[in-house]
């Protein structure tokens, strides 16, 4: 499957709100699991039935967290149960969906990517997350099973911070601030790796160093696909004017602006060091040349007079008066020792040897 945009031959001459799964299945069944909390008490549990989710328990926030969209069938039956529109449920089963935000009478849609590493490729990757942010209530929909949520999980659990006694805008805030700081840290990561390349380049520019600066850039624009959109975003959230979002929690949307543009400003930052690192890696592997071509120069250019001189004593003729004399061959030595060193000791002069 491309990593850049995904193939949507099925949804091609589809009416607009009607349900494609595009992307690839990851999981083999849909897994749903609910968190219900507020500041004295906390259930969980995994659902089994979807019918079940209709119950909302009075005075606690509900986070409902879906693994797995290919169930077509399941997804409209959410999207039922908590009047989803159409095209929103069209978006979340589009895992090639951009990440933006689309606000309604009684719900905030928001989709993000997160992403991780992938140890048997050695490349990035990214899922799908669609957070549909509704009152006392917030549904996220993710491709597969494993997320970066745990940190918010530990706090609803412990009651650590101000989630426990916030509203589901809070939770919705919470979660994406975690998606955002795994960004950091992914970039941070990436960003360590192609600053080391520098010396790599001026020291030893070889093939292998060629082949990381591709690589590196080839993910770097791979980021800045799936990060750049959120940022746009996340900086229109603060100016919703929807009741789900409390006076309280705007500020922390802002902060959260804040943190992705840091992001997106590093990895353009890290994209034109790229640019620059590529540009230094040939001009010094065309100077590495430029000097290789010198010296070879350099040597044609001793032995060219010495060639001369042995290819007249290698004549077929009988009569060279040199011929004759004794020394002759040791006088034809020091000729060629003299201009050889002559012509090195001119070139040394010079700074060209």
């Amino acid at each position: 499957m491309a990593r850049f945009f995904k193939k949507r031959e099925q949804a091609r001459g589809q009416s607009p709100g009607e349900l494609i799964f595009i992307g690839e299945k990851k999981v083999d069944y849909i897994q749903c699991k609910r968190i219900d909390y507020n500041g004295t008490n906390i259930n969980e549990m995994d659902i089994h039935d979807i019918k079940t989710l209709s119950s909302h328990p009075h005075g606690m926030i509900s986070w409902i967290n879906i693994n797995g969209l290919h169930d077509i069938s399941a997804v409209k039956e959410i999207g039922n149960l908590f009047q989803i529109h159409p095209l929103v449920l069209e978006d979340i089963v589009n895992t090639g969906q951009r990440p933006k935000i689309e606000e309604f009478d009684t719900s905030i849609f928001i989709v993000m990517k997160m992403i991780r590493f992938d140890k048997e490729s050695g490349m990035m990757v990214n899922e799908q997350l669609s957070i549909v942010i509704a009152e006392n209530m917030v549904l996220t929909f993710q491709e597969r099973p494993g997320d970066v949520f745990d940190p918010v999980r530990e706090r609803i659990r412990r009651h650590k911070g101000r989630i426990r006694n916030s509203g589901s805008d809070y939770l919705a805030y919470a979660l994406m601030d975690t998606v955002v700081d795994n960004y950091i840290h992914i970039v941070e990561r990436l960003g360590e790796k192609i600053e080391e390349l520098e010396d790599d380049i001026l020291s030893n520019p070889d093939r292998s160093v060629m082949e990381k600066i591709s690589s590196f850039k080839r993910e770097i624009n791979y980021l800045r696909k799936s990060i750049r959109p959120a940022r746009e975003a996340l900086a229109q959230i603060p100016k919703l004017e929807n009741d789900l979002l409390k006076t309280v929690t705007v500020p922390f949307f802002k902060d959260l602006n804040d943190l992705i543009t840091h992001v997106t400003e590093a990895i353009d930052t890290y994209r034109d060091l790229l640019t620059d690192q590529l540009s230094i890696y040939n001009s010094v592997t065309s100077n590495r040349m430029n000097d290789i071509m010198k010296i070879l120069t350099m040597f044609s250019s001793i032995f060219i007079p010495l060639t001369f001189i042995t290819g007249i004593y290698g004549t077929n003729f009988d009569y060279l008066p040199e011929l004759n004399y004794r020394y002759s061959y040791f006088i034809l030595w020091g000729v060629i020792i003299v201009i050889a060193s002559s012509l090195i000791l001119f070139f040394k002069r010079k700074g060209w040897f």
